[in-house]
Formats: structure tokens, sequence, C-alpha cells
């Protein structure tokens, strides 16, 4: 602790390239759960098709039984924001679904989430996943031109507030955090601009940067299950999210195959590979 602040794990590059492996893994667990995305299928079917492609890797799943957390990932369904168990609930045709997930190699874990529209696709349910999946790269970029990660909230609130159209709401009650050893460590990675600068950007730290975006009205509340989060108007929600490192050459998106090259080569940024 310093200043009553908590400590910031700051990782080896050997530490980093091990949470990348772990990055990988949950990259592909995620693709197998969104292919497994359809029509008439159970939340809990995408479940087992995350964790199945964990178990055939050897890794583990850091949502199962995290504070008892029965499932390897959350299932966020339409006004569900995030913490969604999965279970016998049925998806439909033009449901909304965020997908989140974590995996853990040689005690080093990744975090990462992504948003599925199931079947026919509203047009303002894929504007609101393009907005918040494009909000979150520039929030990484932010990461890898910015000083402070108070910066990377100040890009995503400034992204969102420049796209054209209904405006979208920026949820203030959960935000992104360190990711290392643990899967929830310090610092919070705050999604909005604030007066605060947060902690300075240096080689050795490790983000999970997750926006969540609702088309409606930024107030929550938490089901009688004490996991899953509602917006309280009954709009529809979105959540996408990465895990990056930054190190003493650049930053690498540990989620991501490419390390983010898509993504953010368009934005200015070049990832370059853990050392």
């Amino acid at each position: 602790m310093a200043f009553g602040q908590p400590r910031i794990e700051y990782k080896t590059n050997a530490q980093m390239r091990t949470m990348h492996e772990a990055g990988l893994v949950l990259s592909r667990a995620l693709d197998a759960a969104q292919a497994a995305a359809a029509p008439g299928v159970t939340t809990k079917q995408l479940d087992e098709a995350f964790a199945a492609v964990l178990n055939e890797a050897g890794a583990k799943s850091n949502f199962l039984g995290y504070h008892g957390f029965p499932a390897t990932i959350c299932t966020s369904v339409n006004e569900e924001v995030v913490h969604g168990i999965p279970g016998g609930k049925v998806l439909n045709d033009g449901d909304i679904i965020s997908i989140d997930g974590g995996a853990i190699v040689d005690g080093w874990h990744s975090d990462s989430a992504r948003t599925v529209i199931v079947g026919t696709v509203d047009p303002e349910d894929q504007r609101l996943s393009d907005v918040t999946q494009a909000a979150m790269w520039h929030g990484i970029a932010a990461l890898a031109t910015g000083t402070h990660v108070g910066d990377i909230g100040a890009a995503i609130d400034d992204y969102v507030s420049s796209v054209p159209g209904k405006p979208l709401g920026i949820l203030e009650d959960y935000v992104g955090h360190g990711i290392g050893s643990e899967m929830h460590m310090a610092p919070d990675v705050l999604n909005y601009r604030t007066s605060h600068r947060g902690p300075r950007i240096k080689p050795g730290l490790c983000l999970a940067i997750e926006p969540m975006l609702v088309r409606g009205s930024i107030e929550t509340a938490v089901l009688d299950d004490d996991w899953t989060v509602v917006t309280t108007d009954g709009k529809r929600s979105c959540q996408w999210e990465h895990s990056v490192a930054v190190h003493e050459k650049g930053i690498w998106v540990l989620s991501a195959p490419d390390g983010g090259a898509e993504h953010l080569v368009p934005l200015g940024v070049v990832p370059v590979p853990i050392p």
C-alpha cells in the first residue's frame, strides 16, 4: 500500500508472455462459445463449449468458483449488463449476448469479452456493439500513446461522445482493472473522463480494458442471484474487453492472436510482440 492506494503489480516480460499464452487459449475458447450462439441454444451450452477448449489446452478457468461463481463464462443477454450466469436460458432470434471469460496458464490470468447478436440483427443493436468495440480499441490505443491510466477512459468517453446518432450511455458502476497473478487487481480502469489522471503508464503494467455501453439509462440493479447486473429501464447493453500488456517496446493485446494489429494500426498504433 502507498498513500492508501493498492499496490500495482508490474510484470516481467516472461510473465507477460505466459499471460499471452493464457490469452490465446481464451481467444480460442471465446471463438467456440461465439460459434455456438444460435437461436434455440442455451447459455449453459455456450459455457460447455468454452470450458471444453480450456480443458483441452490444460488451462484453468478464473471465473469458475470466483467468489462462488458457478460457471466458466458470464453470459449477459439483452438488458443483462454483466455477470449473467449460464443456465437454462434459451437464446432467441435477435438476442444480443455478451460472453465474458477468462483463463489461467501457469498462474497467470487473461480476461476478455465479446458481444454477439443471435440470428436476425437489429441495426441499433449492431450499432451498440460496433460503438462499444470501437470504444475499447480507442481506449487500448490510448494505453499506447498516453501517460496515465486515466487517458484510457478519456479516449473511450471522447469516442463515444463523438459518434453521430442517438447517444449511448457509458456505465460507470463497472470498470476495467489490472490483471496478472490475479484476475482483478489494481488499478481500476474507468471508461469515462474524470479529473483523476490515475497511475502512470509504464512497462509491466497489464490491464483489462472493458467498456460497457447501453441504449438507455446507465442505472443498473443486481438480480436476486446476487450476480446478474441489469439495466433498470430494460434497455439493451453491450460489453467488449481485452487484456493488454505494456512493455519496453510498446503494447501487445494479450487476448488477441495478432496482438490487436487489425484494429490498432488504423488508429496509428502498431502493437509490438513482447520481447
